[in-house]
């Protein structure tokens, strides 16, 4: 259908929520996902895409308010595209993450499930993060209003637009991470400008600037990553940037550089340099210290991810005899699940795909003095064969936490071919966990689920759930 045929659909009741930070209506048994509103809402929707089974649609104007709508913290909001529930209240928000969880294990799982624990809420509901990445663009984009207010394109710094590889929002202020964060960019953004120093172009493929990483700690120290683009070695101009950065934020004490000239964003194939300080900063969970550097995994809610470990490594050893179980850990990142649970088991094996984070992972073993810890890079149907078993030991407990994809068929015929006691399977994306549930089903029963939410004002919900070996 012509765009300029899509109907204007008039007090519409908005009546759920849906993927993608998106609410829902139904008009005519169709349903209608909308971006920017809550259930209670009643609104005029200018429809933007109409397909057979459902439509696309923005408000033409809030009629009536629901009673469960609030003000947004962010400037923001509703351009940058990120914390899109920020307009509902938080205890709002995890009766509807409960809720996904829910309608996620039962209507695509199909699952026969235990009770369902209460979502664990986050004490943080911003500043709450431990690392944000910013673009650099030549033309920072504008909104309409802008526009028309004679604003011009200049560079910028932010996020991408969604949906929008080359768009970049100017973010002068957010509230994810710790407003020192707000200071560390607006004034690289600032230096760079008086430098003379170009912003990248995602089409052209030019600028001598691209992105900027940002992590800290506990601690409050910082670590900075530049990543510069437009030659082989840093510049005058990109050095003084540097320099800067060295010179007047104290907090950082791990400043490092990357040069970025292929046609993509990711840097885990390319070599980062450090400048000032040291390659790496250390958070501690429970006595526990782990080393993060520019590359390295870590949940980025610090105080959640303490949260979601204990509950994981409490349904993995319930009920199971401390220091007497082999656990296998698949997925294991950097070792942050497998170092954290090795106190209470007799023996933990890691795999990983990525050798990068294997050999973080035998650093923070090291580091703890955790001497009942092994780990392993490789595909993990590969690995995780009869004779790896024989070696290592048959696993009491495996805890798989795999990416927001879930598990190949393949990992999930390797699990049950390992046929452990227990498995707890900790995901970030519940659709994918409750297919993988349905194939392990066969051989399990699902005896305890816990979901936790890791980011507030996000659709995004983890969830943990214990599977028992059937007799």
């Amino acid at each position: 259908m012509k765009k300029k045929n899509l109907p204007l659909l008039e007090h519409v009741e908005i009546t759920g929520v849906a993927a993608e930070g998106k609410a829902i209506a139904r008009v005519d048994d169709m349903v209608v996902f909308v971006p920017y509103c809550v259930p209670g809402d009643v609104v005029d929707l200018q429809v933007t895409k109409k397909k057979h089974s459902f439509m696309e649609a923005r408000v033409a104007r809030l009629i009536t308010p629901s009673a469960h709508r609030c003000e947004p913290v962010c400037k923001h909001y509703g351009t940058c595209g990120g914390c899109k529930w920020q307009i509902l209240p938080y205890e709002e928000q995890l009766r509807w993450k409960q809720q996904q969880v829910e309608d996620n294990l039962t209507r695509i799982g199909k699952l026969e499930l235990p009770a369902i624990s209460p979502i664990l809420g986050s004490k943080k509901t911003y500043r709450y993060r431990n690392k944000l990445e910013f673009a650099f663009a030549d033309h920072r984009w504008l909104t309409t209003e802008q526009m028309k207010a004679g604003i011009p394109f200049t560079p910028g710094i932010g996020f991408h637009i969604p949906n929008c590889f080359d768009k970049v929002l100017q973010i002068d202020e957010c509230h994810l991470m710790d407003d020192y964060n707000n200071a560390i960019r607006n004034g690289i953004y600032a230096k760079a400008v008086e430098l003379g120093l170009t912003f990248y172009n995602e089409r052209s493929h030019e600028g001598d600037i691209r992105n900027l990483m940002l992590r800290n700690n506990h601690a409050d120290e910082w670590m900075i990553v530049v990543v510069f683009a437009g030659g082989d070695k840093l510049s005058d101009a990109q050095t003084a940037l540097l320099t800067y950065i060295r010179d007047t934020f104290s907090k950082v004490v791990s400043l490092m550089y990357c040069i970025n000239n292929k046609m993509n964003d990711t840097i885990g194939d390319l070599s980062v340099e450090v400048f000032a300080g040291a390659d790496h900063i250390f958070e501690q969970m429970e006595g526990l210290q782990f080393k993060v550097g520019p590359k390295s995994f870590y949940q980025t809610n610090t105080d959640q991810a303490y949260e979601l470990y204990k509950v994981a490594r409490d349904f993995a050893f319930a009920e199971i005899e401390h220091n007497n179980a082999v656990v296998y850990d698949l997925y294991t990142g950097t070792g942050t699940i497998a170092n954290f649970v090795a106190r209470r088991a007799k023996k933990v094996i890691g795999i990983e795909y990525v050798p990068e984070a294997i050999e973080d992972a035998k650093t923070n073993a090291r580091i703890n003095g955790l001497e009942n810890t092994a780990f392993f890079a490789g595909d993990m149907k590969d690995i995780l064969t009869t004779d790896f078993i024989a070696a290592h030991g048959q696993p009491d407990i495996i805890i798989t936490d795999p990416p927001r994809a879930g598990m190949h068929e393949d990992v999930v015929n390797v699990i049950l071919k390992a046929a452990p006691k227990r498995i707890v399977y900790v995901s970030c994306n519940p659709a994918t966990q409750a297919r993988d549930l349905a194939l392990l089903s066969a051989d399990y029963t699902i005896t305890a689920v816990q979901p936790v939410d890791m980011f507030p004002h996000t659709q995004h919900v983890e969830n943990v759930v214990r599977l028992d070996k059937k007799a």
